[in-house]
């Protein structure tokens, strides 16, 4: 069951869903890299990433406040300089900039943009209308911080925005979030598929589920959600 909804989705990414971070597997292929991006465009993919911003307003594809983890350097991400992070590797490359991905996707596959908010939240909304405002494929903007989605429609109403769920939100606070993000689109952790919320929201709009890491989830997502956000065995 592709979607509950009447009208179509454009953000629709046809059967093989978004690939997590791309379609990243070892260390030849790490997470939100180019390389992984590329794989996910060969596989016909949807591709959802995460976002950070420089502390001079340059967007990087990045998951991690710190680069620690993927690069080994307790550098952060929102506190130093494009040009500081360019040091840094991600395998074999530098840390991705928006702009490259939008440059490899070239409006080829739907993109989920996942916008991770530290001390910045007023930047945001001017850093991506410029980075996108040339960019002629179908993306979405969301984020766990309903601020984000409340801005968005304000500065920048013509973007489709986005909110994203876990399942362990209190009800009254995913409420709140709800009403304040105004989203068009929900991205709700795969726990959550099935549930009444989940169901009433379909409804209304397209709900894709994160992170689909095996079978049994997948056979989840394809009932209860419009699109599946995947890694891993979670692969359609």
């Amino acid at each position: 069951m592709r979607s509950s909804l009447s009208g179509a989705d454009p953000l629709d990414p046809g059967p093989k869903g978004f690939a997590h971070r791309g379609l990243h597997y070892g260390a030849g292929f790490p997470e939100n890299s180019l390389l992984a991006f590329a794989a996910a465009l060969e596989l016909g993919a949807g591709i959802e990433c995460d976002l950070r911003l420089t502390a001079d307003n340059h967007i990087l594809v990045f998951h991690d406040a710190d680069a620690m983890r993927l690069c080994a350097s307790p550098m952060r991400i929102g506190a130093s300089s494009h040009k500081e992070l360019l040091r840094l590797r991600l395998g074999q490359g530098p840390i991705p900039t928006l702009a490259s991905l939008l440059a490899l996707v070239g409006g080829r596959v739907p993109l989920l943009l996942e916008i991770k908010v530290e001390n910045d939240i007023w930047r945001w909304a001017p850093a991506l209308e410029q980075a996108l405002a040339d960019y002629a494929g179908p993306f979405g903007i969301m984020s766990f911080d309903a601020r984000i989605g409340r801005i968005m429609k304000s500065h920048w109403p013509a973007a489709r925005r986005g909110l994203v769920v876990r399942d362990r939100l209190p009800a009254w606070k995913r409420r709140i979030a709800m009403w304040r993000a105004d989203p068009q689109f929900l991205a709700v952790d795969v726990a959550a598929l099935g549930k009444p919320w989940v169901e009433r929201a379909r409804r209304r709009m397209p709900v894709y589920s994160w992170t689909v890491r095996n079978p049994e989830q997948r056979r989840q997502a394809q009932v209860h959600a419009a699109a599946a956000i995947w890694e891993g065995d979670g692969r359609p």
